[in-house]
């Protein structure tokens, strides 16, 4: 509940917010590239923690911006979704989908594990590089074991690597035969941040950009059964662990399917089922943005810069390693299924 104690915090909260949308106005109509409010949000959030610019009364506003706007922010995310576009893409293409998710999911997480990385950190790479980014990393935390620090680093990387993809992807494509729906399609199952699929996609014609669209925000709906997924399987992990531990220790476990993951459904159905005017989804979209660049700037002062550097690069290996395995992935499932 909004109590008066978060007001500073929630202020803090969405003046960085607003700079971070400034920050991206002048990018994009200034330069050739294309940078997320969202990650510029924690940037942000991370760079005024750290250099002890933040008052100590804004932290429990901060955290309740994490928490709560984060959420919400989530199930607005579902507004922009519908069903339909799981008909549009076809069989071959969703079923490039799944797998592509599917693989780089389960393989990330088994490489980190084998390089010696949390599993918190694992999951979250995981699951930026194979859902969505900086969005399916904030969705995921919850339920995770994970840390600030861990969401800081995993954002950092889907960043690199989609900025990455932003150039090479194109000049890949166009090596490989890649053109129209068959290039849209490879960059909407490899790429993840959706502004960044939208800026790869660019490059190629209209009906490249409508086919990476389709296929990307067909990805995204793919967030609430991980999530869920993930809920369930570390909900059954604590329950073994407080059996086989002491009975008198009670661990606070994660909802069976957290309450947002049910709300961003919902909202998806509600899309899929009305025929909601542009003009209103057009807001919501900006209220859904406003709402997560909040959060993640009290995600990002959350985040301690002595602990990343001690990580060292074992994570940007990780990462670029995902990049690889989702974009070959991809780009063979193209080529195999047909996509036209």
């Amino acid at each position: 509940m909004l109590k008066i104690k978060h007001l500073p915090g929630l202020a803090i909260a969405a003046l960085i917010a607003s700079v971070a949308f400034v920050v991206e106005f002048i990018v994009k109509n200034n330069t050739a590239g294309v940078v997320s409010p969202l990650v510029i949000s924690v940037v942000l959030g991370a760079l005024i923690s750290n250099l002890g610019l933040l008052p100590e009364i804004c932290r429990v506003g901060l955290g309740f911006a994490a928490r709560n706007l984060l959420r919400l922010g989530i199930v607005l995310l579902g507004l922009q979704l519908s069903f339909s576009q799981v008909r549009e893409i076809g069989a071959p293409g969703l079923a490039l989908v799944i797998v592509v998710v599917a693989v780089t999911f389960t393989g990330t997480q088994w490489l980190g594990k084998r390089m010696g990385l949390s599993p918190g950190l694992s999951l979250l790479v995981a699951t930026g590089f194979s859902i969505c980014g900086a969005s399916a990393i904030a969705a995921m935390r919850p339920v995770s074991d994970a840390d600030d620090d861990d969401m800081a680093y995993a954002i950092a990387l889907v960043t690199i690597c989609g900025t990455l993809a932003i150039f090479l992807l194109p000049t890949i494509g166009e090596a490989i035969g890649f053109s129209g729906a068959q290039f849209g399609s490879w960059v909407g199952a490899s790429v993840h941040d959706v502004a960044q699929t939208v800026a790869t996609a660019a490059s190629g014609n209209d009906e490249a950009q409508n086919a990476a669209i389709v296929v990307k925000l067909t990805r995204v709906m793919l967030l609430a059964p991980l999530v869920a997924a993930v809920s369930f399987s570390r909900r059954q992990q604590l329950n073994r662990e407080s059996v086989a531990g002491s009975k008198t220790v009670k661990t606070k476990l994660p909802p069976i399917v957290p309450l947002f993951i049910v709300g961003f459904i919902a909202s998806i159905c509600v899309n899929s089922s009305f025929n909601l005017p542009s003009e209103f989804l057009s807001n919501v979209k900006w209220v859904e943005k406003s709402l997560l660049a909040c959060a993640l700037v009290g995600l990002g002062a959350g985040v301690d810069a002595k602990k990343l550097r001690r990580v060292g690069t074992r994570p940007l290996t990780l990462g670029l390693i995902s990049w690889v395995l989702v974009a070959t992935l991809s780009a063979i499932g193209v080529a195999l299924l047909n996509i036209s």
